[in-house]
């Protein structure tokens, strides 16, 4: 019994902890990209393909992390208000009516960053963390 308790005060402790261990995230577009700064509304209408303005800079091209990368559930939860599966929905039906192509998607920031950094158009999403001077941050969320 006293072993069941101190297990199940592990797992609370852990679940409770779980949100203040998370990364904060950043949206960031290339170091010579025109666009200065995006809000989180402009963000989620950016990845969830209500809009391909990027504002300042025109068309963008969006650079999204692969569904198995804890950065993308960290930003599409806080920005968006959209749980993985939400979004996938979303542009399955944005993809099945053509009105929208979904954004290229690789497997960590570093090959956004590297993306991001050769393309003034493009936009993506990383670790905040992982800002260096390749990149400029557009929006910081906790």
């Amino acid at each position: 019994m006293k072993n069941q308790i101190s297990s199940l005060a592990i797992a609370l402790a852990a679940v409770f902890a779980a949100p203040a261990a998370l990364a904060q995230v950043a949206v960031v577009v290339g170091a010579k990209s025109p666009a200065t700064a995006l809000n989180a509304e402009q963000a989620a209408n950016l990845f969830l393909g209500k809009s391909a303005q990027l504002p300042g800079a025109g068309n963008a091209v969006l650079i999204d992390q692969a569904e198995s990368a804890a950065v993308r559930d960290q930003f599409y939860t806080k920005v968006a208000g959209k749980s993985a599966a939400q979004v996938k929905a979303a542009w399955s039906r944005l993809v099945f009516s053509g009105k929208a192509t979904p954004p290229k998607e690789v497997a960590n920031s570093a090959e956004v960053k590297k993306l991001v950094a050769a393309n003034p158009d493009a936009v993506g999403y990383i670790e905040k963390s992982a800002v260096d001077a390749s990149v400029k941050v557009l929006l910081a969320v906790d």
